[in-house]
C-alpha cells in the first residue's frame, strides 16, 4: 500500500494496486498548473484508489475536454486528475505520494511544448508530443 496527501494533509488518500506508466510531461498546461517545468505522474487502476480523507476538500477543475485536475481547496495542491470518458484509471501526481513509487521514469512527453530555458540532461525517451500508443 502506498499513502499520499496533499501539502496541508486534508486530502489523503491510499493506493492499493499497482503504479504504472511514470512520465514527466513538459505541456504548458501541467507547466501552469503545477508551476514547474514539468509535471511527474503514473497511473493507478480507479479500483485500488482510496480517499481517505477529505472529499469535501478536494475542488475538480476541467482544464481539458473531459480532464479533472484535483485539488486541494485549502492549499492547493494537485493530488490527482481522471478522465469522465474512462474512469477505469487515476492520474496520481507523484510530488503527493509518501513513498517513493517502486518504478522509473519511462519518458518525457510534450517536449515539444517545453520550457526552452530547461534542458533536459537524462537518457529517459523524449517525445514531442504524448507517448506512441500501441
Amino acid at each position: 500500500m502506498v499513502s499520499g496527501s496533499c501539502h496541508c494533509g486534508r486530502v489523503r488518500f491510499e493506493i492499493h494496486g499497482p503504479i504504472y506508466g511514470f512520465k514527466h510531461c513538459h505541456c504548458r498546461t501541467c507547466r501552469k498548473i503545477h508551476g514547474t517545468v514539468y509535471g511527474s505522474s503514473a497511473l493507478t487502476d480507479a479500483e485500488g484508489f482510496r480517499l481517505t480523507q477529505g472529499e469535501s476538500d478536494i475542488e475538480r477543475y476541467e482544464s481539458s475536454p473531459g480532464k479533472r485536475r484535483c485539488f486541494c481547496k485549502h492549499c492547493g495542491s494537485h493530488v490527482f486528475a481522471y478522465y469522465e470518458n474512462d474512469l477505469s484509471f487515476v492520474v496520481l501526481r507523484l510530488g503527493t505520494l509518501n513513498q517513493a513509487p517502486d518504478i522509473a521514469p519511462e519518458a518525457h512527453i510534450w517536449v515539444g511544448q517545453k520550457a526552452p530555458w530547461y534542458p533536459i540532461l537524462d537518457e529517459i525517451p523524449q517525445y514531442a508530443e504524448d507517448l506512441p500508443h500501441a
